[in-house]
């Protein structure tokens, strides 16, 4: 449990002593808050008209509206963090999604890669087997021609006979 710590304070030209949990840094900033308070309401022409009663009150009334505007800033700050945190959470999603479909691609760009790959191994073979039939055809065409000259030959040799 945290000390209790009693510091002595100046708060509108007199001494108290102020007691609490916090540290004796923050005490004194409090009071040096409310001094400041006081210096601001002694700025205004009224206020040594008013009686000590309705000074303390409208001390507090000033007090007050402080805290509650602050406290009012101090919400929409949390509702923008809230809405920031959001944000930054759904970005993380779409993050997320994108490097999704981005390992998608490459995985289909690799697969297909290797389709390139094999495809080009295959018209390499193909070339290969192509060259083969162009000499085949190229003797058989030889061949025939040889063929056709030899019927040739022996239909004028069987002509020539007749």
């Amino acid at each position: 449990m945290e000390d209790k710590h009693d510091v002595e304070v100046l708060i509108n030209g007199k001494r108290y002593t102020i007691c609490g949990f916090e540290s004796e840094d923050y005490l004194q900033k409090v009071a040096t808050y409310i001094n400041g308070k006081y210096t601001e309401f002694k700025k205004q022409d009224y206020y040594y008209s008013l009686d000590l009663d309705l000074r303390n009150i409208l001390l507090a009334i000033n007090i007050a509206d402080d805290y509650f505007k602050l406290k009012k800033e101090m919400e929409a700050l949390v509702r923008a963090n809230e809405r920031k945190d959001q944000m930054v959470l759904d970005m993380k999603h779409e993050v997320m999604e994108v490097q999704s479909k981005t390992d998608d691609v490459v995985s289909r760009k690799d697969e297909l890669k290797g389709q390139l790959s094999d495809a080009e191994k295959k018209i390499v073979e193909l070339n290969v087997k192509n060259e083969d039939n162009t000499s085949k055809v190229a003797s058989l065409e030889e061949q025939l021609a040889e063929a056709q000259k030899r019927i040739t030959d022996l239909e004028s040799r069987n002509r020539r006979k007749k």
